[in-house]
């Protein structure tokens, strides 16, 4: 998902209320499901920052985030986007 205008910044609401930006890597579609590579905007200056993988997923009409509960589908999914960013990186 390269960008030449510069990273995609999202906001999500945890069920507390807390919010939280997030810097999306990369998006993958797979298997009919749509996948965010994602690290805390404000650690951005942090080169180990950890990569979350999230899982869209639709309830009562609205787009929901939300961590990959399967091991193998965490497993397939992570790799897949690890190709894609470093793909991405190599066309640079």
């Amino acid at each position: 998902m390269a960008d030449t205008f510069g990273s995609d910044f999202m906001t999500i609401v945890d069920e507390d209320g807390t919010e939280y930006e997030l810097e999306v890597l990369s998006s993958l579609e797979y298997n009919g499901m749509t996948y965010l590579a994602v690290i805390p905007a404000d650690d951005q200056e942090d080169a180990q920052a950890e990569v979350s993988i999230l899982k869209s997923v639709e309830e009562d009409g609205e787009p929901l985030l939300c961590a990959i509960e399967d091991e193998q589908e965490l497993e397939t999914v992570y790799g897949l986007i690890m190709d894609q960013l470093y793909q991405d990186e190599d066309e640079e």
